[in-house]
């Protein structure tokens, strides 16, 4: 598909910045692909993040019509307020010796074999399901359900049932919540419902964003940026002999490599002019954040993983008033995953030709559904 394929985005971004396709499906929308027009869109106030919910079944109802990701002002405004605290560059940091002890105790036990499964999953989970206060033994079904709501297709049986599953647990844990206050994000939460601050359908779909878009970006991420060192060894080597890139080494994989190959969409609400292009009222626009973020008039030699990079400022967490609240999060689980992996196993490297290996194909998602890695032996060549 076109939305994961760079070489077809490139011969796109050469034709013009926006562009008329088609989903899979069939479901025609617009997609930007360069930098500029990407950040004109991103910040468009005409722009509606509003979707159709009639139809739907109750428990996609419940966990779409109120989510925060699908509001426009001044909807967004007060549910972004009310999350907002729990992601502050303060309370993050407050994290960091949780997620070095977490991150330590998976290399414990990580093996040769899939980094996925070993680290880069099993790292954002624990971290955002012990922010959020979901007990350690009821975490089991989740994975499940959230690969089969990022993966799977919109509408299918399977799709549905995983939203119902996870609707249905969360509000039976809600509803312990209330009875028994907790010191977590969910506890504070039900007190904002409880004040009529936030309904009820409103509190079960901030629950499943937070779920997994609190995850999913940095399984992403942290996968990724293996693979890119694993494809770079030279830029590899710079980040053994000198950690303190690690964190320049994050922002290039989030520029190269980023976590989410789109935004969600957004819908003119007018007549929208977009790099000569006149996007009529009540069509679907979306944003190759990977193109964009591969642009040749922003970015020099930006197919290059490149430890050396002056022109930053890619758009991997979008931009404007719907920039990522878990962006701090995200950035410091991959630094810490990163740090201790490389001191741990230096000699990290594919397991498997890269070619074979597979690739998340979703609409939003961009990641690796397996990295077979080799931990500590020589690197093949």
């Amino acid at each position: 598909m076109v939305l994961f394929d760079h070489a077809a985005l490139g011969r796109l971004r050469q034709a013009g910045p926006v562009h008329r396709v088609e989903s899979e499906a069939g479901i025609p929308f617009w997609m930007v692909t360069r930098w500029d027009e990407a950040r004109q869109v991103l910040t468009e106030p005409s722009l509606s993040k509003r979707q159709p919910v009639d139809g739907l079944p109750p428990a996609l109802r419940a966990a779409m019509s109120t989510q925060m990701l699908l509001q426009d002002p001044p909807v967004h405004t007060r549910l972004r307020k009310l999350v907002s605290a729990a992601f502050t560059a303060r309370r993050i940091a407050e994290l960091e010796p949780r997620i070095v002890l977490l991150t330590d105790r998976l290399l414990d036990g990580l093996t040769d074999g899939d980094l996925i499964d070993g680290l880069a999953f099993p790292l954002p989970f624990e971290v955002i399901c012990e922010l959020l206060g979901i007990p350690a033994d009821e975490r089991g079904p989740f994975r499940a359900w959230s690969n089969t709501i990022i993966l799977g297709e919109f509408g299918t049986d399977a799709f549905t049932l995983a939203i119902e599953s996870i609707v249905d647990y969360l509000r039976e844990l809600l509803d312990r919540k209330r009875a028994d206050r907790s010191d977590d994000l969910l506890g504070a939460l039900v007190g904002a419902e409880s004040a009529d601050v936030l309904s009820s359908d409103e509190l079960v779909s901030m629950a499943i964003l937070l779920l997994v878009a609190g995850h999913e970006t940095t399984v992403n991420l942290i996968g990724n940026a293996v693979y890119l060192l694993c494809r770079w060894p030279a830029q590899k080597q710079r980040l053994l002999d000198d950690p303190a890139l690690v964190p320049v080494a994050v922002e290039e994989t989030l520029r190269l490599a980023g976590p989410s190959a789109t935004t969600t969409y957004r819908v003119t609400t007018s007549p929208l002019t977009v790099g000569g292009t006149t996007i009529p009222a009540g069509e679907q626009v979306l944003v190759s954040l990977l193109s964009a973020n591969r642009d040749e008039s922003r970015f020099t030699a930006p197919d290059d993983f490149d430890l050396n990079r002056h022109d930053g400022g890619h758009l991997a967490f979008g931009h404007g008033i719907h920039f990522c609240l878990g962006a701090p999060l995200a950035r410091l689980e991959a630094r810490v995953a990163l740090t201790r992996l490389l001191a741990r196993f230096p000699e990290t490297h594919l397991a498997v030709p890269p070619e074979e290996l597979r690739w998340r194909t979703g609409l939003l998602m961009h990641g690796l559904l397996e990295l077979p890695v080799h931990l500590s032996a020589t690197p093949g060549r």
